[in-house]
């Protein structure tokens, strides 16, 4: 008979979970060599508990079923805590497997005993277990993968013991049945197609499986049929976008500019969305977004099927003979001259290649990003659901091994790269397809700006030098080097591009460090606190023209 690891781990192999990314410790050694046993289970070692998270979940958001954890304790999954609150926002299936004391060493308190339940629920508040048996270790195994992937996706979080993990007599549990989530039910679709039947201002807030090509088609033929906007959520899981697909616009970060875009609406759809918030409190400022006289309508919920209900509207409204408009291919110009942060995102629209995953946490450097590959080859665009700093270099390392013949291109801030640096050592380990391109302008821009717009008063140097990351300022050229990275730095455009092609004909890690001033820095940044101020009380189409300039 196979004892627990052994069993555990042929359950969740003919379950469909294929990888574990892992950061063991001494209580999960019989899981770790259980892997041997296994030649379906593919085993990626992250150096810390962050990177094994957030690699879970960019596996999960393109290969479309959950990976495993291996995490250590409670402290490991502290560690990994982060990355698993944006996988729990982007609604991303992952079975997070954490390590536990043996039952009986459990009342010592000894040094790394702690509540691992507790620390769970905060990102796995849909299905925590500790396995206490290891007869009954294989069904609870089951029963996470089927929490982690059914509809809406989710982080679960399985318990392990030492001693259930070793002992003996343990059975393979058989895989759970395939499941095929509803879509939204007669009634509802009867009801906004009435609504989009009966003409008003309406736009289709679009999130989660929404933004995927046969929901986009579906949408864009709405959109054609009854002239209803395309919204997409500010921060998307997962976004097909590109030439030959519809496109949609996203919602802005900025409470002040998301304003501008709903300003116009009176009827807002949800389809696989929430209504949108602001990101944070302001002082004075309204935190749900959505204006006033607008009636907000759900298609269908996370739980249900967003391809399904788009498709049953497009019937039950005779849209299915509409032209969805498309996206024109075009690519802008090769940038010149001194380095910027548009420039970046200029060269990544100009050298773009086919079936590209983009990875973007670069933040503000990334303004010009969407407009900058938006008529590029298709590809898939992963974001920053969660708000939690440190995703993206870790999404690389899973978006790479659940897709193993497509490039990754990863865009990443300077301070949000420090978060998790050690995924690069992964993908030199691996030998990932993934290039690394980190906006080194010295700066948290981001809370610089924050700063100014939370009206936070008598901002002196102390106040600056807490964001400000200049003294030292960061090479990660030579950082990526010592992991095992070919890296270069550049500082202009031309250095740039040319270290961008290199890397796409290159297969393998490569990392740029693009060395550039703020993208809203020195007099910008002062005025824009002022600008967005003043958007109410502008005229419509000026406001919804100063949108476009600072978020396009």
């Amino acid at each position: 008979m196979p004892n627990g690891a052994q069993a555990l781990m042929k359950t969740l192999a003919d379950a469909g979970i294929e990888v574990c990314f892992s950061n063991p410790g001494t209580s999960e050694m019989h899981f770790v060599a259980a892997l041997d046993d296994e030649p379906r289970m593919r085993a990626v070692l992250a150096l810390f508990e962050g990177v094994a998270t957030g690699a879970a979940d960019g596996y999960a958001r393109l290969a479309d079923k959950p990976a495993a954890t291996l995490l250590h304790l409670g402290c490991g999954l502290g560690n990994g805590l982060a990355n698993l609150h944006n996988a729990r926002k982007g609604r991303v299936p992952v079975v997070n497997i954490v390590g536990d004391h043996a039952t009986y060493h459990m009342p010592l308190d000894a040094q790394l005993q702690s509540d691992i339940e507790t620390v769970a629920r905060n990102v796995s508040p849909g299905f925590v277990r500790t396995s206490m048996r290891t007869g009954d270790l294989c069904r609870d195994a089951v029963d996470a993968v089927v929490a982690a992937r059914g509809l809406p996706g989710q982080v679960a979080t399985l318990i392990l013991p030492a001693d259930v993990s070793w002992g003996e007599g343990a059975t393979p549990a058989a895989p759970p049945a395939p499941m095929a989530p509803a879509g939204a039910d007669a009634d509802t679709v009867a009801d906004i197609a009435k609504l989009l039947a009966g003409g008003g201002r309406t736009a289709l807030l679009l999130g989660g499986r929404a933004l995927r090509e046969p929901a986009l088609v579906s949408a864009g033929r709405l959109a054609a049929r009854f002239g209803v906007t395309l919204l997409a959520e500010v921060f998307p899981t997962r976004l097909e976008r590109g030439a030959g697909l519809p496109p949609v616009e996203r919602i802005a970060y900025l409470a002040e500019l998301a304003g501008v875009q709903l300003a116009e609406f009176e009827h807002l759809v949800l389809v696989d969305a929430k209504a949108p918030v602001s990101f944070f409190a302001y002082p004075g400022k309204a935190s749900e977004l959505v204006p006033a006289g607008c009636q907000v309508h759900t298609l269908c919920r996370p739980d249900q099927d967003a391809a399904t209900s788009l498709q049953a509207l497009v019937d039950a409204t005779g849209a299915g003979g509409s032209a969805p408009a498309l996206q024109p291919a075009s690519r802008p110009a090769r940038p010149r001259g001194r380095l910027t942060a548009e420039k970046v995102c200029k060269a990544v629209g100009h050298l773009l290649p086919e079936r590209a995953i983009i990875v973007d946490e670069a933040i503000t450097s990334g303004l010009m990003l969407g407009l900058m590959t938006a008529g590029g080859p298709r590809h898939d665009l992963i974001t920053l659901t969660g708000g939690a700093i440190g995703q993206a270099l870790p999404n690389a390392v899973g978006a790479a091994v659940a897709c193993p013949d497509r490039p990754v291109i990863a865009l990443v801030g300077d301070g949000t790269a420090m978060y998790t640096l050690q995924a690069l050592w992964t993908m030199a380990r691996e030998n990932l397809d993934v290039t690394t391109i980190i906006f080194n302008n010295a700066s948290y821009s981001v809370l610089n700006v924050e700063l100014e717009r939370v009206g936070a008063e008598r901002i002196g140097p102390k106040a600056r030098s807490q964001l400000d990351i200049g003294g030292p300022r960061l090479d990660f050229a030579r950082l990526a080097q010592g992991m095992g990275v070919h890296a270069v730095r550049a500082d202009t455009a031309e250095a740039f591009a040319h270290a961008l092609e290199y890397a796409l004909a290159h297969p393998g890690p490569h990392l740029i460090d693009a060395v550039v001033p703020e993208s809203l820095g020195g007099a910008k940044r002062r005025v824009l606190p002022w600008l967005l101020r003043t958007l109410p009380r502008l005229p419509p189409t000026v406001a919804r023209a100063l949108k476009r300039k600072l978020a396009p």
